[in-house]
């Protein structure tokens, strides 16, 4: 039986909050439906609220969060 190995991303392949694909739905560059572009803005409202448990994380690094609030705050 051979050994499953992990998937490993290139590094351009990780991405910040949104996937190029639900930049364009919200940008209006992609022609989707009404329900469906509710759908994305939906999910993306999920994973803003997730930012909440990622900024409890990286509170134990001594600057990751400091640096995603001087982003998101525009410090």
């Amino acid at each position: 039986m051979a050994a499953i190995k992990p998937r490993v991303m290139a590094d351009e392949q990780y991405r910040s909050l949104l996937t190029e694909r639900e930049r364009e739905i919200i940008r209006g560059e992609a022609d989707v439906s009404e329900s469906y572009y509710y759908r994305v803005v939906s999910r993306v409202r999920d994973k803003i609220e997730g930012l909440e448990h990622d900024l409890e994380v990286l509170e134990h690094h001594e600057t990751l969060a400091d640096e995603l609030r001087g982003v998101v705050c525009d410090e």
